[in-house]
């Protein structure tokens, strides 16, 4: 079996910052669509490494819905995100952005994107890093 180290680990964490400072930096500049691509990108990452943290492991997956109820089971605050209707929009809407970005000749408005930017600063980040990190599965 392989252990990550916690350097190894906090990699994952310094990757999805990196993720959201390029977004604002590519909303700063208009380019929605790759803005948006890292707003999802930050999203999930950020859910994997605090799963990581938590349990050790993460699940192979995309869907942000499957990873905030995974770490649903060690803090239920962060259920809010995808049972509260408010929030589910905006999570579906990044969930959306990283095939429709990537794929889809779909357009996102400098409306769209500081809307869902705010949402991801003013909601989702602060309620991620209120996530206990305390583990004992990461050495």
């Amino acid at each position: 079996m392989y252990f990550l180290s916690f350097e190894d680990v906090d990699i994952l964490r310094k990757r999805a910052e990196s993720f959201l400072r390029n977004a604002l930096y590519l909303i700063g500049i208009g380019d929605n669509n790759l803005a948006m691509f890292n707003l999802e990108q930050y999203c999930q990452l950020i859910l994997k490494y605090k799963s990581l943290v938590i349990k050790g492991s993460y699940p192979r997956t995309h869907s942000l819905r499957r990873l905030i109820r995974e770490l649903g089971e060690f803090d239920s605050r962060i259920l809010t995100l995808v049972n509260d209707v408010k929030n589910i929009h905006y999570i579906a809407r990044l969930e959306e952005a990283y095939i429709t970005s990537r794929y889809l000749p779909i357009e996102y408005t400098s409306e769209e994107v500081n809307d869902i930017v705010k949402f991801v600063m003013e909601v989702f980040k602060p309620l991620v890093e209120s996530i206990r990190t305390q583990s004992t599965t990461v050495p």
